[in-house]
């Protein structure tokens, strides 16, 4: 359970006004001393994420927030922090005491939750206390909400059964590949190893490619791009797709048969985190940059920066190479993402492999408001190559329409 990666848990924020017990709640849930509890309000100065596994869903992650009524210049970076929670959070806890005077502050959290169309369930903690001013305030507001004392623990296994009702059908990706092959199909993968590999192991969504393909029933070998005919010919049987590292992909293309289903992991994320017919519709925009665009390389986690960089040096080679224009770039890692997008005239996302759908989509959707084009890594490299149809075909009875 524990090394379920964090982007594949469902994310459950909790949020409320200082004191509330919000801490003692993740204690109480998790079973364990996760996050800091005090009388002084404002404690938990940063997001605390805790993982953890409510069953039947499986792999949580408790988001402990600071107190939304924080004040002061540090208050208000703590609230901005906890507004960040929310791009990643899949369902929302709401916290209050019996005597709490619910006011703008819950509305404005149920005001953005609902506009997200995220399910949300207030928690009546401390309810071994006196009070019913937040119960009868909810009750006749029709919201939803269970009483639950972190103290005693009573309620904390009903407030469990209750997150299972509302987690959302949808929280989970989409499929991987399970859906695009049958038991015993063979699925070959390609791995290059370069320098921006780490030494001894595959990258994560390599790996979890794999394992999807084993649950599914089939067979996956796994190759180089100077290996991959070599290992094709050995094969007593044509391949039910090759998937491969999308920074080999003229490579692949040009050892690969034509008759042969291929398409690369960067793709296979796009429709796993984010919105693949959007990067598919977005990367055109390509054709009709100019001298001087700026261009956002949005990547979604943060990581030792090489060389060789995808994002930072090999992205805008192959964009000079192909545009032939003088591009300007902005690079955000990690939970960066300007709330300003009218300046750009594309927007690159990576594959999001460290990061839960929830946060992907939330750019996604804020690109689209801002009316900017966004692609991924994956998509835009395909196109370049001049081999994008052939890398979303297999994908032609999911998500994306073909002409």
């Amino acid at each position: 359970m524990y090394r379920t990666p964090a982007g594949n848990r469902l994310h459950i924020g909790i949020f409320g006004k200082r004191n509330t017990g919000k801490s003692s709640l993740i204690n109480a849930l998790s079973g364990q001393d996760a996050a800091i509890v005090s009388e002084i309000a404002g404690t938990t100065t940063d997001p605390v994420y805790k993982s953890m596994e409510i069953l039947p869903i499986g792999p949580c992650k408790l988001i402990d927030t600071a107190g939304i009524d924080d004040q002061g210049v540090l208050g208000k970076e703590r609230i901005k922090r906890t507004q960040v929670v929310l791009r990643k959070t899949d369902l929302g806890l709401i916290v209050v005491n019996p005597d709490t005077l619910i006011d703008s502050f819950e509305n404005d959290l149920v005001d953005v939750l609902q506009s997200k169309k995220l399910p949300f369930l207030f928690v009546i903690n401390k309810s071994d206390l006196a009070g019913k001013k937040a119960e009868d305030y909810l009750v006749k507001h029709k919201l939803p909400s269970v009483k639950v004392s972190s103290k005693t623990k009573q309620g904390v296994e009903q407030l469990k059964e209750k997150i299972m009702e509302l987690a959302p059908l949808g929280w989970s990706p989409v499929p991987l590949v399970a859906d695009l092959i049958n038991p015993k199909d063979v699925v070959v993968l390609v791995c290059p190893i370069d320098n921006a590999m780490p030494q001894g192991r595959l990258i994560l969504p390599q790996v979890q490619v794999l394992r999807d393909i084993l649950d599914a029933n089939a067979t996956a070998y796994v190759t180089k791009e100077t290996e991959l005919l070599d290992c094709i010919n050995s094969l007593k049987k044509k391949p039910k797709l090759v998937i491969t590292d999308s920074q080999v992909f003229e490579d692949v293309r040009d050892i690969l048969p034509k008759d042969i289903p291929l398409t690369s992991f960067s793709t296979i994320f796009a429709r796993h985190k984010g919105d693949l017919n959007a990067y598919i519709q977005s990367v055109y925009a390509v054709d009709n940059l100019k001298d001087g665009d700026e261009i956002l390389i949005a990547e979604a986690c943060t990581h030792h920066v090489q060389a060789e960089d995808i994002g930072r040096s090999k992205i805008p080679t192959w964009l000079l190479n192909y545009t032939k224009k003088d591009l300007h770039y902005e690079v955000t890692a990690g939970g960066d993402f300007p709330e300003q997008l009218s300046k750009y005239k594309l927007i690159i996302s990576c594959g999001g492999c460290m990061v839960n759908r929830a946060e992907i989509m939330h750019r996604v959707e804020k690109a689209k408001a801002a009316g900017v084009p966004i692609t991924n890594y994956g998509i835009l490299m395909a196109y370049l190559s001049g081999i994008l149809k052939r890398v979303i075909e297999p994908f032609k009875g999911g998500l994306v329409k073909l002409d």
